[in-house]
């Protein structure tokens, strides 16, 4: 299982121009940059691998499946190399078009990807969802596949070693060979590190492709709807996550604001599909939405570096995931 040889560049996620960066590492070996996908089941703990890469917050996380909905990238800059993390939603079976749509981004990006990574929680025996991906990873044949065995600190050595073997047989049973198999802890910082070594051989040799410093490519309002929608997503009632869409309508900084003490407004609406999800949204007394406020505000506070007036309203867009106009109007 070891790592097989780095593919010529794909073309990959379009990158935003950076810095050129020397061509070759302190080292004198070659610089190498290029893109990584995580994929897996919902929940399989791809966002909070990409947060841990990164090192700092880029994808939401939830303890509730399925709430990545943009291909988030996380950059991991390393002198010797540049990986791109692209953080794609889970793959699973569709009962909406918005499921759908989500399929299609996923199997759009591990078309364009230098390394696919598989995420699989040690803590769950494989099951058909895991064989459904990896049929489908068997499919992309020229792309090298590295299985990620997630949540480690949730099991001890045993289990851990039937999941490692069980993964290897996978592959085995479906024609083909992982890169590596890394068993990893997001949560406990555990071969975090390890598992960016073992990525990094199998980018393409190349210059970076993003400015030394940035973390993401993703707009910074998009990435505040995001921290908008993990805090609501925070306690409500199992059928409300999908049903949840936030759109930052302005971000403007308040007019008349001494240089030294600058304020940002944020006007923002949460989206749900049905009049009688409004109140599970807003609480009772609207206890819920400003407890929801001020959970986000931290978190876009401590992103764009500047205090913040986050103005939240509730909206019904009736079945807007079963409505391609109203998914269009979304962002979707």
């Amino acid at each position: 299982m070891g790592a097989m040889s780095a593919r010529t560049p794909a073309s990959g996620p379009a990158a935003t121009p950076g810095a050129a960066a020397t061509p070759a590492s302190a080292g004198g070996a070659p610089h190498r940059s290029g893109f990584a996908c995580f994929v897996g089941r919902p929940n399989a703990g791809k966002s909070t691998l990409t947060n841990a890469l990164v090192g700092r917050k880029v994808a939401i996380t939830s303890n509730r499946p399925q709430t990545t909905r943009h291909t988030v990238r996380g950059i991991v800059h390393r002198p010797e190399a540049q990986l791109v993390l692209v953080d794609t939603p889970g793959l699973h079976k569709p009962r909406t078009l918005l499921g759908e749509r989500l399929n299609d981004v996923v199997r759009t990006t591990w078309a364009e990807v230098d390394v696919i990574g598989f995420c699989l929680p040690a803590d769950q025996k494989l099951g058909p969802g895991d064989t459904y991906i990896a049929r489908e990873l068997a499919e992309v044949r020229k792309t090298p596949k590295v299985a990620i065995v997630t949540k480690t600190d949730l099991v001890d050595g045993d289990q851990l070693a039937r999941q490692l073997i069980a993964i290897d047989q996978l592959g085995r049973e479906l024609g083909f060979e992982w890169a590596e198999i890394v068993p990893v802890s997001a949560v406990a910082d555990q071969q975090v590190g390890l598992l960016a070594d073992l990525l990094v051989p199998l980018l393409p040799e190349g210059p970076a492709l993003y400015p030394e410093g940035d973390l993401t490519d993703e707009p910074e309002q998009v990435m505040v709807a995001e921290l908008i929608r993990e805090a609501a997503l925070e306690g409500v009632r199992d059928e409300l996550p999908h049903s949840i869409a936030v759109v930052v309508e302005e971000m403007l900084p308040r007019e008349g604001r001494p240089a030294d003490r600058p304020l940002l407004d944020i006007h923002a609406n949460l989206f749900i599909e049905r009049p009688s999800q409004k109140g599970i949204i807003i609480g009772p007394k609207g206890a819920r939405l400003k407890d929801v406020g001020s959970k986000s505000r931290k978190h876009i506070e401590a992103l764009l570096g500047t205090p913040v007036f986050l103005d939240l309203h509730v909206k019904v867009a009736k079945d807007w995931q079963r409505d391609p106009k109203q998914l269009r109007r979304l962002g979707f």
